[in-house]
């Protein structure tokens, strides 16, 4: 059974409401089509600040790639129709960030003046580098892949919206995989000394506090700018733990973890976080076959599934990615398959706003529910009128079987 537990330019609560008027206040005045920047009778600008270099340059690029594919195809179509009846070609922005704090906080500073709606793209520390400015000038922040609450906390952030679960609800769905099952499991720990590696730990945490046969018997952290997770993984190999719960953000180290514990003969389950899972990225390079299973959480459906092989929402995506942008006829990470969703849902937003203001699409992008974006899994639906939740908050949990992910069978 699958488990089910979620570089370019909503309103829910009376809180939140009054919290965009009063932003809404300090626009940086209207544009010619006496919208808000970034938006005329016939155009719309967006950006995305990304790493499009760096450790984490193969996820970012992926992103930016899926969001291009998908506009540049809707784009060829004539455009996409806005609530207010214009049509408007979308225009994308990639920025490099280098999933750099300071470079992020640049990128925002100069663009959010040129476009109508910034976001798609992913990291926890980048996006939240940007996100109290943001807020400040009413600009939208939204479908990040950051997995953090924050960014799914209706009250404290207004002009922000999260695309996928949360990485505590992430962690959290493992472990209540394996509390589902008799079998006792030690686990070990390794995540990210950041807000990113916390959450997924926090879920777990809350998964093992309410079992009765789970045990961490061990937790190390790494640093984002880490070269290198080797002694962290020897360190808890020592355990003989079970099960590795794997919370790394880099897919470098991410394979070089894999390759060490088989060095040393550790061969436990592993978790892998949804960003850092990807089958030809970095499965097969972390020779992943030698463990006894591997999980993740999934929302899209993969181009090399067999099963999707002649699926109508694949064959459209790849065609539009190979049309549209440099990447292999297969992508190697589900960034792309993330971006292009995210773009889709983006336009169901933009079909609802009725007036070019960024006040009036936030509204819009607050009030879609039962959406079924393309490339989304069976039952992985989007609903934003949910308060303090992304878009898509139901965790599927899939397991590698040597060639693809599966639904979840068991631990």
């Amino acid at each position: 059974m699958t488990s089910h537990v979620r570089f370019p330019r909503v309103l829910i609560t009376a809180v939140v409401a009054t919290s965009l008027a009063l932003v809404g206040c300090s626009r940086n005045g209207d544009n010619e089509a006496g919208g808000d920047p970034g938006i005329t009778a016939d155009s719309v600008a967006i950006a995305i600040s990304n790493p499009l270099s760096g450790p984490a340059a193969g996820p970012g690029r992926c992103v930016a790639d899926g969001v291009v594919a998908y506009f540049e195809a809707r784009n060829a179509e004539g455009g996409i129709e806005f609530g207010d009846g214009k049509t408007r070609t979308v225009t994308v922005d990639s920025l490099d960030d280098a999933y750099n704090p300071q470079q992020a906080k640049a990128n925002y500073d100069a663009s959010h003046n040129e476009v109508f709606v910034m976001g798609l793209g992913l990291g926890t520390p980048t996006n939240r580098a940007w996100r109290d400015a943001a807020i400040e000038d009413g600009v939208p922040q939204v479908l990040t892949q950051t997995g953090d609450p924050l960014f799914s906390d209706t009250e404290e952030s207004p002009w922000q919206l999260d695309a996928f679960p949360t990485y505590v609800s992430e962690g959290r769905a493992f472990g209540e995989l394996l509390a589902s099952h008799d079998q006792e499991y030690d686990i070990a720990v390794l995540v990210q000394n950041d807000d990113y590696g916390l959450d997924y730990l926090t879920g777990l945490q809350e998964a093992v506090a309410e079992s009765t046969n789970l045990t961490i018997v061990k937790e190390l952290t790494y640093e984002a700018t880490d070269d290198s997770i080797e002694a962290q993984i020897t360190e808890l190999a020592q355990t003989g733990a079970d099960v590795m719960f794997n919370a790394v953000a880099q897919p470098p180290l991410t394979i070089s973890g894999l390759l060490k514990a088989q060095d040393l003969g550790w061969e436990p389950i592993w978790f892998l976080p949804s960003n850092t899972s990807s089958v030809e990225a970095i499965l097969k390079p972390g020779n992943a076959t030698a463990f006894p299973a591997i999980y993740t959480a999934s929302y899209q459906k993969s181009p090399e599934d067999p099963a999707y092989a002649n699926d109508e929402d694949v064959v459209e995506f790849l065609d539009a990615l190979a049309q549209y942008t440099d990447q292999p006829d297969i992508p190697e990470f589900p960034h792309c398959m993330w971006g292009y969703m995210t773009a889709a849902i983006l336009e169901e937003a933009f079909r609802g706003t009725t007036e070019p203001t960024r006040e009036n699409f936030m509204t819009a992008l607050r009030s879609i529910s039962g959406f079924e974006p393309p490339l989304a899994l069976p039952g992985t639906t989007v609903d934003t009128t949910i308060e303090n939740a992304p878009a898509i908050s139901e965790v599927i949990l899939e397991e590698f079987d040597g060639e693809a992910y599966v639904p979840v069978t068991s631990p």
